[in-house]
């Protein structure tokens, strides 16, 4: 599969921040950036999250997206 077959995907911010990182533990870096607390709030959907933690959701979003992509780009 090359690059460009691939596409960024759309990160929910519906979803729990324990739910990506079951699904993504790539991510675990961009919410250790954003001081989203994974451990005792990680049930939380990213949107509260990112209320909850000070973290502007827009960039949060976009920065897990990129991450996602990045990691499925790799060889």
């Amino acid at each position: 599969m090359n690059q460009s077959s691939i596409r960024i995907p759309r990160v929910d911010e519906a979803r729990s921040v324990n739910e990506l990182l079951r699904d993504h533990p790539e991510t675990a870096v961009v919410f250790n950036a954003f001081g989203i607390d994974a451990c005792c709030g990680g049930a939380r959907s990213l949107r509260d999250a990112a209320a909850d933690d000070g973290a502007d959701l827009a960039i949060l979003l976009g920065t897990l997206e990129r991450t996602i992509h990045q990691s499925q780009v790799r060889p």
